[in-house]
């Protein structure tokens, strides 16, 4: 930030000497809303908040023992932040299917239990870092209660 300033400085000494600037020119300060690596709120419909919360889903029935796949219900707050590519952090809820892990159908045709006795939801805190130039999605962070 301290070298910007210099360099403005200098810029505006040297078009001051030069006669080509207004006087205004030299008395604009650098946006400081533009925050790099700040994280950002995104809408939670975004497609690709949508595709950051199926890899923390997949990772999560990766990780359980339940015999039933669980997806993704309800996503209530998304927040994107540029880093060496893209980290999500999804606040969401996901729900138990009536689709079984021994079956490998695709979470999209999987319905939520009805069974009142089966169903079970958890809510979920999760970080997707996509590298797109890669094709990679990482999920580092994911806790659920």
């Amino acid at each position: 930030m301290r070298r910007a300033r210099v360099l403005l400085t200098f810029c505006c000494l040297v078009l001051s000497t030069t006669g080509r600037s207004s006087p205004d020119f030299c008395s604009q300060t650098l946006n400081s809303d533009v925050k790099p690596g700040f994280p950002k709120t995104i809408s939670p419909s975004d497609p690709a908040v949508l595709k950051a919360a199926r890899h923390s889903v997949e990772r999560f029935n990766n990780c359980t023992n339940d015999i039933f796949l669980f997806k993704e219900s309800h996503i209530s707050r998304a927040m994107v932040q540029i880093v060496k590519g893209l980290k999500y952090m999804l606040e969401m809820e996901i729900g138990r299917t009536s689709c079984k892990k021994t079956q490998h159908p695709s979470l999209d045709n999987c319905d939520f239990q009805t069974n009142h006795t089966l169903q079970r939801t958890f809510s979920c805190y999760s970080e997707v870092w996509v590298i797109p130039w890669l094709q990679r999605f990482e999920v580092p962070v994911l806790h659920c209660q």
